[in-house]
Formats: structure tokens, sequence, C-alpha cells
């Protein structure tokens, strides 16, 4: 497969994956901006955490020099200068797909046409009337039909590949992003986590906020008896292969993709998969509270922006 068409499958499913993700942060934080808040108290400290996961801080204060409700949703709901934004995301995903038009199934075609031709027509309406958690239960739902369509119809071949590539290299940031945030609001807040996890209404709203965002509250409830603290949750989210938004399935399903790619040019990304996987294996809650949470997730986070890299060394760039 050519390197162009090859990248243009991959930042496809990249932009899409990621547009899901900022719909599930933007949900969870406009929900919890509405609640009684530890902080500000006007719910501002919560409509941030899209900023400070996203990296995008320095770049809204620059525009609005202030943090306003309003126009942190619409900047990253709806805002086409912002690139970060689920507009851009839809767009360039849109765009890409469209270049890849023989390579992707008509259904797959459809849903992403069909997709980027609504939100133009939501943003012509404008969020405020549309409402921000109609919108984005709409991201999320354009989002699975999109996958659906994609499992559905698509041959498994290196096509369908680098679709799954992108979809977890983009999936296992973003929950490690995520998982960061959260903890680092709550330090920040004053909490530390023994009271987070066995006391504290506020810090089991902010965990199960973020186990709602990743799809993992019922597993939870399932698996654990305790009230959702920093020890099981990043049990969950990071060490356990069951879980379809956890680090050890993105890394699983990483790995297992990268060992089926055919030639010998992508020897330093597949090795440095299986070393991630490997690791996350053979890695214990204990050793990961012991290095520090805050500390562990900072240090693994660039690892995984290296496999990325690797990635896009080995078989996206044209030789």
């Amino acid at each position: 497969m050519l390197s162009r068409t090859a990248s243009d499958l991959y930042w496809m499913s990249r932009y899409l994956e990621r547009a899901e993700n900022l719909a599930r942060m933007l949900d969870v934080s406009y929900s919890l901006s509405l609640m009684p808040q530890d902080g500000r108290g006007d719910g501002l400290d919560e409509m941030a955490m899209p900023l400070l996961i996203t990296g995008t801080l320095d770049d809204y204060l620059e525009r609005y020099g202030e943090l306003h409700a309003e126009r942190l949703l619409h900047f990253f709901a709806l805002d086409a200068t912002n690139p970060a934004s689920i507009y851009s995301c839809l767009g360039a995903a849109r765009a890409s797909a469209h270049a890849v038009r023989g390579r992707i199934t008509a259904d797959m075609w459809e849903n992403i046409n069909a997709t980027w031709l609504e939100i133009r027509g939501i943003a012509e309406q404008g969020l405020s009337r549309y409402g921000m958690s109609r919108f984005c239960e709409w991201v999320k739902e354009r989002s699975h039909l999109f996958r659906g369509a994609t499992y559905g119809t698509i041959m498994r071949h290196d096509a369908f590949r680098f679709i799954r590539l992108g979809t977890f290299i983009e999936r296992a940031d973003n929950t490690l992003r995520m998982l960061d945030a959260r903890y680092e609001m709550l330090e920040v807040l004053g909490k530390n986590t023994e009271a987070i996890s066995d006391s504290s209404a506020h810090g089991y709203y902010q965990w199960s906020a973020l186990l709602r965002a990743l799809s993992s509250f019922e597993a939870y409830t399932e698996l654990y008896r305790d009230a959702p603290g920093a020890r099981q949750v990043a049990e969950l989210l990071l060490l356990r292969a069951d879980i379809p938004r956890s680090l050890r399935a993105c890394l699983e399903e990483l790995d297992q993709i990268l060992a089926s790619l055919p030639g010998t040019n992508g020897r330093p990304a597949q090795r440095l998969a299986a070393e991630l996987d490997a690791r996350l294996r053979y890695t214990s809650i204990d050793e990961i509270l012991g290095e520090g949470l805050h500390e562990w997730l900072n240090e693994f986070i660039p690892l995984v922006a290296q496999l990325g890299n690797a990635i896009h060394t080995s078989y996206l760039e044209a030789a």
C-alpha cells in the first residue's frame, strides 16, 4: 500500500476517534460544571478540563483572554478556526476519507460524508439552539455508526489495519491524558486519594465522571464493590485488557496489528509496541502507585507519542 493512502486511512480514523473523545470530555465537563463546585464556584474549573487535556489552554487564552463557558463550548465544538475542535476533526476526517474513497466501502463514505454535512448544519443553527448534551450524543452516535460500518463492510486487509492503528493510538493517548488531568485536578483541589475513595462526594462524582466518559462505569461496578477511587480507577483504565478503552487493551491491539503488517520497514514500531505491551502486562497497580500515578502517566504519555511517531516514520512517510 502507498504511504499516502495508508496515511489518509490512519488519520481518517484518528480524527474520528479524536472527535468522539472530545465529545465525551465536553459532555462530562459540561454536566459536572452544573453541579456545586469546590473551586471557583461557577463551574469554570470543570469546563477548563478539556483545555488541560488537549493542551490548548494557551491558544484559548490568547484568543479570549479569560475563561467563559459559552466560548469554551464553541471553541471545542464548532469553532472552524480551532484545529482541535470537533468541527475541524470531522472536516479533516472527511477530507482524508475523500482522498481514499477507492479504499473504503460505500457505507463508510456515506456515513462520514453525511456526518460532515450534518455538522455544518448544526454550526449554522448554533450550539445554544441545538443543545450541548444533544450535540455530544450526536457525535458519539455518528462515531459508533462509522465504526459499525467499518467492521461490518470492509475487507480485513491492510486498509482495515491502518484504520485500526489510527483508532487505538488516539484512544491510548486520550485515556492517559484524561486520567492524568482528572487526578491532577483532584490534587489541586486539595483532595487526597484516600478521602476521595472513601468519603468524598466530590471525589466520587469526579471519578465516576471519568469512568462514564470512557464508557467504563458499568464495568467498574461489575468488577469492584468499593466506590470509585484513584487506585481502582487507575487499575481499570491502565491494566485491564478486558476494558475496551483501557491503555492495556489499546496497546495489545496495536502490538497485534503492527505484527500483522508485512515487510521489514515497520520493525522499530513493532518492537516499541511489543515493549510497551509487555511492560503493561507485567506491571502491577502497586508499582504504578509506588512511583506516583501522575509521574507514571507523565512518563508513559511521551512513550505513546513515540510509538505514534514510529508508526508515521515506518509506514506513513513517502519513501
